[in-house]
């Protein structure tokens, strides 16, 4: 076999992964250290660029609302499996968080009074499961493409090194301890060496190991595996969200937010059957529980279609402008 060529680089910290998770953690430490980011795509192509409906946060710009009510929907919402300690962390910060972002110049939809625009969502209840609330804070339909994009442009301020279209292969290890990672130059051939003082795998999910799924190809758990190679421990892998709404065999994301400007499901039969498994709250229920209703009809023949194995997303209703806009 010919030799390849091996090229080493030093930085204080490695983050293998450029989604939403990868460059807000490459931003805060290139506030201190020499910090690089890793990518198998170029990084405003992640797969955070694919979320679409926004980011949860008890602004209170649409409607009353407290960081308390959004704890609990979320602990709820995880079936109480939830770490508890991190929910409240990440419920009460994160009106902060997106207040930072809009500093950054993430452009956020907007409400007539010019507050950043907010809308149902499933699951988001005010008073302790109540009624339904508008808490998710929403750039149109493309939260995730602005994000990425406000996040990158923040990184390269910074001067965060990105290495782009490099495929991560292995972790290197000194004895029981993280050296860095072994990476392939998709573009050029070669193998390159990274050396860090940290190293943090932001890579993603695993889900592409479902036939349908509204997860990009690029979301194979290479990341999770190579720490599985390395005989390191990876925690609550059986925790996958199914996401009830997306386009029947191919499964591209619809976002939720058709769902909260007042779209609705129905069975073969026209029938709103969620008031059936949430009747307070309807389609918005959440995530799993929207899902686990939509099973439900299939298996007792309310399916649609010849076979029975879809449900229904009616919009028409709403109108071609705000379908549209």
């Amino acid at each position: 076999m010919q030799n390849v060529d091996v090229i080493i680089h030093k930085h204080d910290v490695v983050i293998v992964g450029a989604g939403g998770a990868g460059l807000r953690a490459a931003l805060e430490a290139s506030k201190v250290v020499d910090t690089a980011v890793i990518s198998q795509v170029f990084p405003t192509r992640s797969h955070t660029v694919s979320a679409q409906g926004g980011v949860a946060a008890s602004l209170g710009n649409a409607e009353p609302d407290n960081w308390i009510w959004h704890m609990f929907d979320t602990v709820k919402g995880s079936d109480y499996l939830g770490d508890q300690d991190a929910i409240e962390f990440m419920c009460r910060m994160a009106p902060e968080v997106v207040i930072e972002l809009e500093h950054m110049g993430m452009p956020f939809s907007r409400l007539n009074n010019g507050k950043i625009f907010q809308r149902r969502f499933g699951g988001q209840t005010k008073e302790f499961g109540k009624d339904a609330i508008s808490r998710t804070c929403a750039a149109a339909d493309r939260t995730g493409h602005a994000m990425l994009h406000t996040l990158y442009e923040q990184c390269v301020k910074n001067q965060v090194t990105f290495y782009d279209e490099f495929f991560a292969l292995q972790l290197l290890m000194n004895e029981d301890h993280v050296v860095g990672v072994l990476a392939w130059d998709i573009v050029n051939g070669g193998f390159h060496i990274f050396h860090a003082k940290a190293t943090l795998f932001a890579t993603g999910g695993y889900v592409r190991c479902y036939r349908t799924t509204s997860n990009a190809h690029i979301n194979t758990g290479d990341g999770i595996a190579m720490t599985l190679r390395a005989g390191l421990p990876v925690e609550d892998m059986e925790f996958v969200q199914f996401h009830p709404t997306g386009i029947y065999g191919v499964g591209n994301l619809i976002t939720e937010g058709v769902r909260g400007e007042g779209g609705y499901l129905v069975n073969k039969d026209g029938e709103r059957f969620m008031k059936r498994y949430a009747p307070t709250v309807m389609d918005l229920a959440s995530r799993d529980v929207v899902s686990r209703a939509m099973a439900e009809e299939m298996r007792n023949g309310r399916g649609c279609g010849p076979n029975g194995d879809y449900i229904l997303l009616k919009l028409d209703h709403l109108g071609a402008d705000l379908i549209h806009e």
